[in-house]
């Protein structure tokens, strides 16, 4: 059993129950900062970031837009810039390229339309249908309303030829403008900001299962099972959190002059990701039997006897230590402590493995005397079982190579002559 005190991989202290079972303090879920450090913290926020570069390269592309066009207010240029300049420079690019996009072709359209049937009701109609089309057409995306808006405002002015080639020359400015800033100023890498959310996911797990372990020796009542089951629940919705900002660092690390191993990060981060995600599955289903356990047993009855719950409190505790030293293997993979949270990883498998294999003779022992909930123990340690294996080294370096050759098949056959081309290069 665990007993005596223990520490958080972090560096928290933490405290034992009699059984065994982690309990972690306050500041195991909540890390204590000074207020300048909380300041700059929030200032390196991706929503401060692109407000402040956003209006910078707005501005800039409106200065550069009256030294270029002979309109009395080119507000075009910054509005696209606006619009281009991304918190990612991959964004950024691809922003770009559909927002001068949709401009053109909204141009060319009322071009046509004015030199055909000029403006009226119906003719208006239909180029806003035409223009709909014509969006998706070039696939342009979230654009789209852009080639419609496009296309009404060159149409309702006199000189239409005039007023074409003056929004595309703004258009142009602004988009040149926002690339050409996130070029000379590169966006920030934001995988530290996801490993951070990586681990805090991890985190919550641990916390789950440390308070599920303390129901394992007490009389607990169905409704308090229940409340574990809903935690393990709401876990869904801060994965989809984590996954927001795990593609916010994925297309940071694209077309990045800063990075020299973006797919490999991006890996690293994506397959990390994917095995916590299936260990809060698991979780869920685990907390599921333990409440089916806890309407099954009669009052004052323990969810198990005191010495499988027991190994079970220090097995939980285990699996919770090795869920937050896989999430900091993966935030740490770009680094050089890699290789100590390896080794942390390990030790905490190791150990689990040795608790699991007392907890099975444990409970074949109870069988006997509970034959009616049998299942509800092997569904148990088959969900033991399903978290060491998601969480094992040898599992996880198998599923970084499928996901690195799946990369580069996924870009051969994307982009099969840029891929030829590297390929004779390099020879």
């Amino acid at each position: 059993m665990i007993t005596g005190a223990a520490a958080d991989r972090r560096g928290a202290p933490v405290a034992t129950s009699p059984g065994g079972a982690l309990k972690p303090y306050a500041a195991d879920a909540a890390r204590n900062r000074s207020p300048l450090a909380g300041l700059a913290e929030r200032l390196r926020a991706p929503a401060v970031a692109q407000t402040m570069r956003a209006a910078t390269a707005a501005t800039i592309a409106y200065v550069v837009a009256l030294q270029l066009t002979s309109g009395p207010k080119p507000l075009t240029a910054p509005l696209t810039a606006l619009l281009v300049v991304q918190v990612t420079f991959y964004a950024t690019l691809t922003t770009g390229i559909r927002r001068v996009t949709a401009v053109v072709v909204g141009v060319l359209i009322a071009s046509g339309f004015s030199a055909l049937v000029g403006l009226s009701w119906w003719s208006l109609g239909l180029i806003i249908l035409s223009s709909l089309v014509a969006g998706r057409i070039v696939r342009v995306n979230e654009f789209v309303p852009e080639v419609a808006i496009s296309a009404m405002l060159v149409l309702g002015v006199s000189h239409v030829g005039d007023t074409a080639f003056t929004r595309i020359l703004e258009t142009l400015t602004g988009a040149v403008v926002g690339l050409t800033f996130n070029l000379v100023l590169a966006p920030p890498v934001w995988v530290e900001s996801a490993g951070d959310a990586i681990e805090d996911l991890a985190r919550r797990m641990r916390r789950l299962m440390l308070r599920s372990a303390e129901q394992l020796t007490e009389v607990t009542t169905p409704s308090a099972a229940a409340d574990r089951l809903h935690t393990a629940r709401e876990l869904d919705d801060f994965v989809g959190e984590v996954d927001t900002s795990l593609r916010r660092a994925e297309d940071s690390l694209r077309l990045n002059p800063r990075v020299s191993e973006g797919l490999m990060h991006r890996v690293v981060l994506r397959t990390g990701l994917d095995t916590l995600e299936v260990c809060a599955v698991v979780l869920r289903v685990l907390t599921r039997g333990l409440a089916d356990l806890a309407k099954a047993r009669g009052r004052g009855e323990t969810l198990f006897p005191h010495d499988a719950g027991a190994a079970l409190q220090d097995l939980f505790g285990y699996l919770g230590d090795a869920l937050v030293s896989f999430a900091q293997l993966v935030s740490t993979e770009v680094s050089e402590s890699a290789e100590t949270a390896a080794g942390r990883l390990e030790a905490d498998l190791v150990a689990a493995h040795a608790v699991r294999d007392r907890v099975e003779s444990l409970l074949l022992e109870t069988v006997g005397r509970d034959e009616e909930n049998w299942f509800l123990y092997g569904a148990l340690l088959a969900d033991v079982n399903r978290i060491l294996d998601e969480l094992d080294t040898e599992h996880r370096s198998a599923r970084l190579l499928e996901a690195l050759d799946r990369n580069s098949r996924d870009y051969r056959e994307h982009i099969p002559r840029l891929s030829r081309l590297g390929a004779w290069l390099t020879r």
